[in-house]
Order: structure tokens, then C-alpha cells, then sequence
């Protein structure tokens, strides 16, 4: 999952080299970002899916190699429709395979109850680390290498991660250990009944919002403001160290408090940085606080956010439920990343989508707030199991 993450985390570094050198424009890079995200966000429902029936470990040995496949077809992608295939459409399967969906769905079924919270909060943050350690790894590729040359060893990286799989593989089938349960019918109706399903869909949109912009379109920001690619690149690794403690937290606190507040919270605490870092005058301090303060709650909406939905349906189909949800917020992200192409290009600005950024930040602090967060009962369920 880290190294999942931290491909994806880095993907900002590439916007310059790969447009500088193809002639592309950065809608065409961010047109390519989002449709990686929205893809991903399409297919994590169904990946949750086979998962649920078959098992994991599968599911991530498959991800990794379209990952794999999907890198190394970038560097050989000429036109922006071949890019777009490449990065956007190959890589998001490969996502949807290899990171939350998959690895947090079989943790809730492998972990007892009671430790879930904690089991997913430090699943976080040792994924964050790798995505720490890609930071300044990525920056020597680049450097050293090139950007064809970082790929190409990225995608080996993938081949290699394979062995990692196999650690998840759970005990017997999910859908052997579920048989007595209600069918998956039943369950999406459910669901989708559920008022407060959709209202963590929809705050999960301004999750991927914020996050998407801010990965790609930071380091061009900055440039554009006159900071060093330095700052960039420590401003990303600061946000991916920040990002272990905060998630790890969020998972215990997850335990001992209403998940909704927290989440609540989380999305207030973002906008008031992100209105801080747009209105004081940019330096490098001001920068490094503000990607620690994004750092810190970067990811902790992820761990929250499964809990919940384990706690309102249950474990049994939360890959699938999840990925449900994943879906907003991943359609969010493709808003974020295209969006803030498309706007820098007619405004040659980011001015607009700050402002977008921090309005849903709001907006999610909102409908958290209401979410009833009570297990649903099902009498079926209760007689099955008597």
C-alpha cells in the first residue's frame, strides 16, 4: 500500500519533465492524473467485489502487476490519448488492487473487532512511511536518471513487491466465512438506503478533492510563486511524515471517540490551514507548517471512514461498501486534478480552486455531523447466527 501511495503521492514531481519534454500542456498532465483517479474511484467497487468472494491477497498480486505495466507503458506513451491509457486508465485499476479498498477491507475481517481502529490506523502509517521514503527516492531518480528512468525502475519495483501479497491471504474464502450472512443484494440495498451512506460519499468527494490538487499542483504552484523545486519536494515529504503520525492517531482516537466528530474536524482543521497558507505571505516556513498541519490529517479520514462503515454494516462486504464510498471520494479527486489544470490554463492561476477546495472542506464538516452511526440491526442476520 505504500508503495501504491507513494507512486501516487510523487506523481506532482512529474507534471514539469514529462509536459517540458512531450510538449504537453498541464491539462493534458492532469487530464491523465484525473482520469487515474476517477477510474480508480469506478473500479474499487468491483475490485471490492472479488475481493469479498476470493480473497485478497489476489486482488493486490494483480494490482501490482497492472501497476507495473501501467509505468512502464508511460515511458513509451507518445500521444496524450496513449498517456492518458497508461497512466490514467492502467494505473487506476492498478490502485484500486493495491491500496485502501484492498488492504483495509481484509484487516477488518482478519482483526478482532476491538482492535480494527488500531490495526488500521498503524496500516496507515507504515504505508506512509514508504511514501515518505519515495519523496527524496524519486527526487534522485529524477535527477539521476531522468523520468523514463524512474518510471522503468519504479515499475520493477512493482514486480519485485509481489511476495508482499501472500501475508494477506485470509485463513479461508470470505464468502465461506460470510455463507450465513445476508446475501450482497440485500446488502447494497441496504445501503444505499442509508441516508448516512450517502453523506459520507458525498464528504468523502471533498476528501479527494483537496488531497488530488494539492499532490499534483503544489510543486507548480510553488514554482510559480518563485520557491525552489527543493521546497517542493520537502514540502511533499513533509506532508508524507506528518501523514504516519496522523494517521496512526486518527486510528486510536478512532476507538475512544464518535468516528463522524472526528472526521468533522479533520475537514474544519483543513480548511483553516489551507485559508492560512492562500492569505500569509509565502516563505518557506509558512509552507512547511502548512504541509504539516495537511500532513497530519492527510490520510486520517481513510481509516475513519472504513470504521464507520464496518460499524453502520458490518465487515462482511466492506470491500465492496467501501469501495462504494471510495467512489466519492475519488471523484473528487478527479475534479481536483483536472480542475486544476483546466483553471490554471484559463486564469493562469490556482486563486479558484483554493477557494473550491476549502468551500467543500466546509461543506464535508457539515454532513458528517448528521450521519446516524448506529449498527444496523438485521433480524435475519441475529437468527443465523443464534
Amino acid at each position: 500500500m505504500g508503495l501504491a501511495l507513494g507512486v501516487r503521492h510523487v506523481q506532482g514531481l512529474f507534471l514539469l519533465p514529462i509536459t517540458m519534454d512531450r510538449g504537453w500542456s498541464r491539462e493534458t498532465f492532469g487530464l491523465a492524473m484525473a482520469i487515474q483517479n476517477l477510474t480508480w474511484g469506478l473500479a474499487q467497487p468491483f475490485t471490492g467485489m472479488v475481493a469479498d468472494r476470493f480473497g485478497t491477497a489476489k486482488v493486490i498480486a494483480a494490482g501490482l502487476v497492472l501497476y507495473a505495466l501501467g509505468l512502464f507503458w508511460m515511458t513509451h506513451a507518445n500521444t496524450p490519448a496513449s498517456f492518458v491509457c497508461a497512466a490514467g486508465l492502467c494505473i487506476g485499476v492498478a490502485l484500486s488492487g493495491t491500496s485502501f479498498g484492498a488492504v483495509y477491507g481484509a484487516l477488518s475481517r482478519l482483526v478482532a473487532p476491538e482492535r480494527v481502529s488500531w490495526a488500521l490506523g498503524l496500516a496507515g502509517a507504515i504505508g506512509g512511511l514508504a511514501q515518505f521514503a519515495m519523496v527524496p527516492l524519486v527526487h534522485q531518480m529524477l535527477g539521476g536518471w531522468g523520468w523514463v528512468g524512474a518510471l522503468l525502475a519504479l515499475s520493477a519495483v512493482m514486480v519485485f513487491a509481489l511476495a508482499l501479497a501472500f501475508p494477506m491471504r485470509e485463513t479461508h474464502a470470505p464468502a465461506a466465512a460470510g455463507a450465513a450472512d445476508a446475501p450482497m443484494s440485500l446488502a447494497l440495498r441496504e445501503a444505499f438506503g442509508h441516508s448516512g451512506f450517502w453523506m459520507l460519499n458525498l464528504g468523502f468527494l471533498a476528501c479527494g478533492f483537496q488531497l488530488a490538487f494539492i499532490a499534483t499542483h503544489l510543486p507548480s504552484y510553488l514554482l510559480d510563486k518563485g520557491m525552489r523545486p527543493a521546497d517542493a519536494v520537502t514540502a511533499l515529504a513533509i506532508i508524507a511524515l506528518t501523514n504516519v503520525f496522523g494517521t496512526y492517531g486518527f486510528g486510536l482516537l478512532g476507538a475512544r471517540h464518535r468516528r463522524k466528530h472526528l472526521l468533522a474536524g479533520i475537514y474544519l482543521v483543513r480548511t483553516a490551514a489551507m485559508a492560512l497558507f492562500v492569505l500569509l505571505p509565502l516563505s518557506p516556513l509558512t509552507l512547511y507548517l502548512f504541509a504539516a498541519a495537511m500532513g497530519f490529517l492527510w490520510l486520517g479520514t481513510v481509516p475513519l471512514t472504513n470504521g464507520l462503515v464496518s460499524q453502520i454494516f458490518g465487515v462482511r462486504y466492506i470491500g465492496t461498501l467501501f469501495g462504494f464510498v471510495f467512489l466519492g471520494h475519488q471523484l473528487g479527486s478527479f475534479l481536483g486534478v483536472w480542475l486544476g489544470g483546466r483553471v490554471f490554463e484559463a486564469t493562469r492561476s490556482y486563486d479558484w480552486i483554493w477557494l473550491g477546495a476549502m468551500a467543500l472542506g466546509v461543506l464535508a464538516a457539515v454532513l458528517h455531523v448528521p450521519v446516524d452511526d448506529r449498527e444496523v440491526r438485521r433480524p435475519a442476520r441475529a437468527e443465523a447466527h443464534a
